[in-house]
């Protein structure tokens, strides 16, 4: 059987729906509070609808049993979750990793709104979290108040960065819309290295230069890569 199937299930299968009420994860939620459920059960309301033959704990349950852990799952595309799994179909897929990416920027909004940011690795902390997993390369922009807290975000490419992609017309948009000071660059690298390349360098002295004819400046070009990361400014390259 390959890693992928479900196990046959249990002769005491039974639809969540004929569970007791206490053991039916929205009852239990409403009950006794979500920070109640385990995994599975936080997932099993994702899914909302098992199958046939399983029903969405079942379904959750798998999801586990296959991935290990949620970080796991968290990074997979929906494409990949739905081909992995039986009973999961490209909605509750997009569904489940919409979850996780809303955790994400949760954690960052949370983080940002009641810090300045004073050095590379107050902007690293942040960003960390949100980039470590990421399976492509993601280049964002992040307007700054002047009293150097976040005021938003923005992604504005996907996949391998280099000069003909990255326009300083959509880099400072966000920045001169929310009436910012300043900006930081952050992109990721998926394969881990840390070291910046030939475009990422060609890249930030271009948006440098852009800022400079319209006084916004680039405090910083953050690359993360897992848990590490590399500054500019830090590097002498800014």
């Amino acid at each position: 059987m390959k890693s992928s199937e479900f196990h046959e299930p249990p002769r005491s299968y039974l639809k969540i729906k004929d569970l007791p009420e206490d053991d039916r994860p929205r009852e239990k939620a409403l009950k006794h509070g979500i920070h109640t459920l385990s995994d599975s059960e936080l997932l099993a309301i994702l899914i909302n609808t098992g199958t046939k033959q399983f029903s969405a704990m079942d379904i959750a349950k798998d999801v586990l049993r296959k991935y290990g852990t949620l970080s796991s799952v968290a990074t997979l595309s929906p494409e990949d979750l739905k081909r992995s799994l039986k009973g999961i179909g490209k909605a509750k897929a997009v569904k489940i990793l919409a979850s996780f990416e809303l955790a994400r920027r949760l954690r960052t909004a949370q983080a940002a709104s009641s810090k300045s940011i004073m050095s590379p690795g107050d902007i690293a902390e942040l960003y960390i979290p949100r980039l470590c997993d990421e399976r492509q390369e993601l280049f964002l922009v992040v307007c700054l108040s002047t009293a150097k807290k976040i005021i938003r975000d923005r992604v504005i490419t996907k996949g391998l960065l280099n000069s003909s992609l990255i326009h300083p017309r959509e880099v400072f948009r966000e920045a001169i819309l929310e009436n910012s000071n300043s900006v930081i660059l952050i992109h990721n690298h998926p394969s881990g290295n840390l070291e910046p390349s030939s475009d990422d360098i060609a890249v930030t002295k271009q948006l440098v230069e852009a800022g400079k004819k319209i006084g916004i400046e680039v405090d910083d070009h953050i690359i993360i890569a897992g848990n590490g990361y590399t500054s500019f400014v830090e590097r002498g390259l800014l």
